[in-house]
C-alpha cells in the first residue's frame, strides 16, 4: 500500500514482514545498532522471527530492500521497536509505519514506546516523530541502566 506523495516518489511499501525478510531486515539493524542501548542481536533476532510469526512486525520496502522497521505488539500495548535507514529518513517512512501499526490496535488502547530522555542527543528526532504521531510524554524510567522516558499514544 502506498502511504503519501513522499511514499509514492520514493517507491516504498509497507506490508507485514515474512520469514524471507529477515536478513534484508537484519542488514538494517546493522546499520542502526547503535543507535539501540541494550540491542544483543542474536537475541533480537529471535524477537523478530516471533514477531513475523505473529504478524506484528512491519516492514517499508524500496523493491526488495528494507528501509524501515517497527515490531509491536497488541497484547502489550506496545511498540518495541522502530528504525530507518538514514539514507530513508525525512520521507515520512517511520510515520507510515506507525500509523500502519496504529490500525492493529483497539479502538481506546494506549499504545506506548520508550525513548531517550529530552535533552539526550540520541532521542532528538524520535521524539519529535512521536510527538508528531500525537504520543505524550510519560513517566520517566531507565532500560538497561540508561535513563529514557515513556510515551503514550490514546488509540480513539
Amino acid at each position: 500500500m502506498k502511504e503519501n506523495k513522499k511514499s509514492q516518489q520514493t517507491g516504498y511499501d509497507i506490508s507485514y514482514a515474512e520469514k524471507t525478510d529477515i536478513n534484508e531486515w537484519m542488514k538494517l539493524v546493522d546499520v542502526v545498532k547503535n543507535d539501540f542501548t541494550g540491542l544483543i542481536k542474536e537475541e533480537y533476532e529471535k524477537i523478530l522471527l516471533d514477531n513475523i510469526e505473529s504478524k506484528t512486525a512491519l516492514c517499508a520496502k524500496v523493491k526488495d530492500k528494507i528501509i524501515g522497521v517497527l515490531l509491536f505488539s497488541v497484547k502489550e500495548n506496545i511498540l518495541s521497536f522502530l528504525a530507518v535507514h538514514p539514507e530513508y529518513r525525512g520521507i515520512g517512512t517511520a510515520t507510515a509505519l506507525i500509523r500502519n501499526m496504529v490500525k492493529k490496535f483497539p479502538k481506546n488502547s494506549n499504545i506506548w514506546v520508550t525513548t531517550y530522555r529530552e535533552g539526550d542527543t540520541k532521542g532528538e528526532t524520535a521524539r519529535i516523530l512521536y510527538k508528531k504521531c500525537g504520543f505524550e510524554e510519560g513517566e520517566l524510567i531507565e532500560e538497561f541502566d540508561y535513563p529514557c522516558q515513556k510515551f503514550v499514544l490514546h488509540v480513539v
